[in-house]
């Protein structure tokens, strides 16, 4: 892999965050990590754009906070989703679906000014 670094579309990291969150509690970098696995290394996300968005997902109530103990004895904050932190995974993962078929659809278009 190059080293390419690409811009993630507003909003992206907070569904990243959510999803990773449904698969139960996680600190900080325990979710940074996760994504960087589920992408192949493709998204290498960092403390200075994580903890942020993590907060704003706080703020809005659609995750919870509590303090635990790290697999090598650390205390960390360990995020939970909410009730409606599913419900906005859900409505996020339905329109990001949306709107990446619809710019797929665009970038493989054929014919008529469509090809590359």
């Amino acid at each position: 892999m190059t080293d390419e670094r690409l811009e993630m579309p507003r909003g992206a990291l907070e569904l990243l965050v959510l999803k990773g969150l449904a698969r139960g509690a996680h600190h900080g970098y325990g979710l940074a990590r996760w994504i960087e696995r589920r992408s192949d290394g493709v998204l290498l996300i960092e403390e200075g754009s994580l903890y942020p968005a993590v907060h704003r997902l706080e703020r809005k109530g659609l995750i919870e906070a509590e303090w635990g103990v790290t697999d090598t004895g650390r205390r960390a904050k360990y995020y939970t989703l909410t009730d409606d932190g599913r419900r906005e995974l859900r409505e996020r993962t339905r329109r990001w679906n949306k709107l990446t078929g619809g710019v797929a659809a665009v970038l493989s278009a054929r014919g008529a000014g469509g090809s590359a």
